[in-house]
């Protein structure tokens, strides 16, 4: 069995953006990325300079963890990075299955991996213009492909190009259940985010999907930065 590359695990909190919002979680960040997107808000988890704070570990170290923090009572258990897609999580998730726990799983649609059929929720985000990064539509459209129970599109809008980009995809998948929420500029950890500053964003979302009609998308602030800024952990 191979090691994963753990950056961080905690929780129980909530999960706070996209398909599952609100839902109490426990969180499984992965170390690792394939792309370097320019506003990336999880460094930590991505960049290879911080690769000597992620621990190597064994899927039942990190099944142990998930079990003491959530007193073994069933919950979902998210599983991020980074693309936590680079890494072998169908173990982990074939543990904490047996005992009555579902997975969520969040990628950009860069890998498709066969265990993405033991998750209850798939969420693919693919990264806008903004990002610097660009889409693999054919790898992206295997992840589609792979069999999780649901899935759904998750997208970051930072401005006008991102979101008129955000129609076109929305366009290329009309069945799959689609998040829109407004990007957080702000992601060093230690400076603080005012909740205002995030109404506002989303505010400027939402006027530009209803004066658009487009009635598909359901629009919704990062709750987590709102709640507690960038902090790490929560």
């Amino acid at each position: 069995m191979s090691r994963l590359r753990i950056a961080e695990i905690f929780g129980p909190t909530i999960q706070g953006e996209g398909a599952l919002i609100g839902q109490p979680t426990v969180f499984v960040r992965a170390g690792g990325c394939d792309y370097r997107c320019a506003w990336c808000d999880s460094l930590h988890a991505v960049d290879s300079r911080f690769r000597d704070s992620w621990a190597p570990m064994e899927a039942p170290e990190v099944w142990a963890r998930v079990r003491e923090l959530s007193a073994g009572r069933p919950l979902t258990v998210s599983i991020s990075g980074g693309n936590p897609a680079i890494q072998d999580f169908g173990p982990l998730i074939e543990l904490g299955r047996i005992e009555g726990y579902r997975f969520a799983l969040e990628t950009q649609g860069s890998i498709a991996r066969d265990w993405f059929v033991g998750l209850e929720m798939l969420v693919l985000s693919p990264k806008p213009p903004s990002s610097g990064e660009r889409a693999d539509w054919a790898a992206f459209e295997a992840c589609v492909a792979a069999g999780a129970r649901q899935t759904a599109l998750k997208i970051v809008i930072f401005d006008d190009q991102d979101y008129a980009w955000a129609q076109e995809v929305a366009g290329r998948y009309p069945d799959l259940p689609l998040y829109l929420q407004p990007g957080n500029p702000e992601v060093d950890p230690e400076v603080p985010v005012a909740a205002q500053d995030v109404a506002d964003r989303v505010l400027w979302l939402v006027g530009k999907v209803c004066a658009d009609g487009w009635f598909a998308a359901h629009v919704l602030p990062q709750l987590h930065v709102m709640l507690w800024g960038n902090k790490r952990g929560v």
